[in-house]
């Protein structure tokens, strides 16, 4: 009974250090989710229920022993990862800091995938390649950019700092910084002849085939009268 004591006490201990180590390390990933996340109430909150937290500190963990050739190893860490969280992170892509998953249920990034500071993903997004190429082929994403859910951006392309990538969009072309793209294929929306900064406000997102049928319409009406 002593020994199982023991034992248990063991093991709680392992747990509490391992969440005060995920505490310091992934300090700024974890204030970045309580500031993008309206539905988090605390620290301890994310530190131990966030999927996406989670995912990223097995990505941390393989991407370590992928660097070093453990290539077995670190996907073995990645599928557990993905079967724990439903994240699929390959151990050799390359991310940044701050990076927020919210949500995260289908979430796929590929192995030459590049994300900057402050990126914030939600679910059902794919940064995924485009065929058997060999080499670089998936996307670059840039500082502070927002993927909406389900949104799929694929191949070796770039997308530009500051930029949101509406839900579902599926985009296969470079975006400069500072664009709004959402439809399939992906567009650029505008409004009043500028990019539109919608900040996480998804429901005020133009659609730039509508603005496009909008004009034409007005333009017939003139013609009519």
């Amino acid at each position: 009974m002593v020994c199982l004591t023991q034992i248990l006490l063991f093991i709680l201990g392992l747990i509490i250090l391992k969440n005060i180590v995920i505490a310091i390390f992934f300090y700024s990933e974890i204030k970045t989710a309580q500031k993008k996340d309206p539905a988090a109430k605390s620290f301890i909150e994310i530190l131990l229920l966030y999927q996406g937290l989670h995912a990223l500190v097995a990505y941390r963990t393989a991407n370590f022993f992928y660097r070093i050739r453990f290539f077995f190893l670190a996907r073995f860490i990645s599928q557990l990862a993905r079967w724990a969280t439903g994240i699929e992170i390959h151990p050799g892509a390359k991310i940044g800091k701050s990076l927020f998953i919210d949500h995260g249920m289908g979430v796929v990034i590929g192995e030459t995938a590049i994300i900057g500071d402050g990126v914030l993903l939600y679910q059902g997004v794919t940064l995924g390649g485009t065929g058997l190429e060999h080499g670089k082929r998936h996307p670059t994403i840039g500082n502070n950019v927002v993927i909406g859910a389900g949104a799929k951006v694929l191949g070796n392309i770039t997308i530009g700092d500051s930029s949101y990538i509406g839900s579902n969009a599926v985009v296969i072309k470079d975006v400069p910084a500072n664009s709004t793209v959402v439809g399939v294929p992906g567009r650029i929306t505008k409004q009043e002849g500028k990019k539109i900064d919608i900040s996480l406000d998804h429901i005020h997102v133009l659609d730039p085939v509508m603005q496009l049928i909008e004009e034409l319409e007005q333009r017939i009406k003139k013609l009519e009268k």
